[in-house]
């Protein structure tokens, strides 16, 4: 080990000493007068770390002899999950504080998660890979659960402990079976090994049963079936950070482990991967029409999404790297907006997530209807919103790829999908007259709904630099393509 070494993981190491003190802090200091202040200081230390990896001038490299890699991939993902936290924490203080759910432990929790995250992005090692993983997945079973007094939280909590046990022993076995065949368990040594000859039979399960590990993750069918009812029964700041680091995270250790360990054979897990996208596009948009509850609806809605980003990486290719890279920050974007909105519904001061809550709710708040209806719009695929070129770049990303027939079965489900995300806009608008919904919103929670909103709108004749980052990021998992063929956001005002 090196001072480069310990230079090179200097963000992770700085958030885990900060959840460490905080820790200390919210046990000595004592649990009810200091839980605020903890949640707001993680919201800066996890921007601050954002900011120290996205635009600070460091050399690229790898640490703890290529156990830890330090790209540009990995730094488009780790700012995109550090923003994507802090924005979920911030909207959500107020909403806690107001239903008394704010405990010190909970910005902690998320700041290990956080941390957890940028392990599994940075991972060039199965050993860290789980390390990072697990960090992960423990934080977040805990968080599921955090309101002890729920029914349906402890339920929600226990279903994605066990299930995701199960898919945790899965990817240890896949992992086994790659070390057992490969001798090697860094996915340099693993990519190397099969270069010299064809892919055993034992690595190839192998590959397979790490897949169906990570799949669980994204919510990817059919390893599906904990989502809707965690994000029903999880409290709905817990459900509105399920909904947007996680998966980003998940999304881009996927991406890394097969590129890098398994790059050489596309072909082989360009298929499961197919498979992946097209049952979930179409189960995640079917299942989501009949639900009745908004947050099971999107818990659909975030199956469909996830399939879409597949279809980016069974292209094989860095163009379908970039365009799921493009896709996992405008779908981050999207849900903040999104779960911004539904924390502030609540009618005699508890909490409503029935969708007929919403008839009529464009007369009562028309800025904010406004602001969700571009949201729904962006989450549908409408043009001109962000959404539709996200979803562009990932289709045109398979056709490019000789996967015409995917971007096609991509088109149908996107379309029936739509209606569920209209049939909100129609309740706002035109729904019939019932009993009324309030919606309370801290100047935070407001700014975490409009911002959003705009930047979908606005974002699409100038992507700010956001695309070029990703074609960077691309370019350094899979070197040697021109990532940016074609822009997945261009449009004709584009750069």
């Amino acid at each position: 080990m090196t001072a480069l070494d310990f230079s090179t993981i200097l963000p992770e190491l700085l958030l885990a000493l900060y959840a460490l003190l905080a820790l200390m802090a919210g046990a000595y200091l004592g649990k009810d007068n200091i839980a605020r202040q903890i949640l707001w200081v993680t919201v800066a230390a996890l921007l601050v770390a954002a900011f120290y990896v996205g635009f600070t001038d460091r050399p690229e490299g790898t640490a703890f002899f290529g156990v830890f890699i330090d790209d540009a991939f990995a730094r488009f993902a780790k700012v995109t999950l550090l923003v994507a936290a802090a924005a979920v924490l911030a909207m959500s203080a107020d909403y806690m504080h107001r239903h008394g759910l704010l405990r010190f432990e909970f910005p902690i929790l998320i700041t290990l998660a956080a941390l957890g995250m940028m392990i599994m992005v940075s991972a060039g090692d199965l050993l860290s890979l789980y390390m990072g993983l697990e960090l992960q997945s423990l934080s977040l079973y805990v968080v599921a659960a955090m309101r002890r007094d729920s029914v349906k939280s402890s339920e929600a909590g226990l279903k994605y402990f066990v299930l995701g046990s199960l898919s945790s022993g899965i990817l240890l076995y896949g992992a086994s079976l790659v070390y057992g065949f490969a001798g090697t368990t860094t996915f340099e040594g693993i990519i190397s090994t099969m270069s010299a000859g064809e892919m055993s039979l034992g690595v190839l399960f192998g590959m397979v049963f790490l897949t169906i590990g990570l799949a669980f993750k994204v919510s990817a069918v059919p390893f599906h079936m904990w989502t809707p009812d965690v994000y029903e029964g999880s409290p709905t700041p817990v459900t509105a950070f399920f909904a947007t680091a996680p998966k980003v995270a998940a999304m881009a250790l996927i991406a890394r482990l097969l590129f890098e360990a398994f790059g050489t054979v596309p072909g082989d897990w360009g298929q499961i991967v197919a498979a992946l996208a097209v049952m979930s596009m179409f189960l995640g948009s079917i299942a989501g029409i009949g639900q009745r509850n908004v947050k099971r609806l999107m818990a659909y809605s975030s199956i469909a999404h996830m399939g879409f980003a597949l279809v980016g990486l069974a292209a094989g290719t860095a163009y379908g790297v970039q365009a799921m890279l493009l896709y996992m920050a405008i779908y981050a974007v999207m849900n903040v907006g999104t779960f911004a909105f539904i924390l502030s519904l609540e009618r005699d001061g508890r909490p409503v997530t029935d969708l007929d809550s919403l008839n009529q709710f464009a007369k009562a708040a028309p800025l904010k209807a406004l602001a969700v209806l571009l949201l729904m719009f962006s989450l549908a695929g409408v043009p001109p919103f962000l959404g539709f070129f996200a979803k562009y770049g990932v289709l045109s990303a398979a056709v490019e790829a000789g996967m015409a027939w995917l971007a096609v079965l991509g088109v149908i489900a996107s379309v029936i999908g739509a209606f569920y995300y209209l049939r909100i806009v129609y309740y706002m608008y035109f729904g019939a007259d019932s009993e009324g919904v309030d919606s309370r919103m801290g100047p935070v929670q407001l700014v975490a709904l409009l911002v959003p909103a705009a930047v979908l709108l606005l974002g699409a004749i100038s992507m700010m630099g956001v695309e070029e980052a990703a074609a960077t990021a691309a370019q350094s998992l899979v070197p040697g393509e021109a990532a940016a063929a074609g822009a997945p956001a261009e449009t004709p005002a584009g750069d």
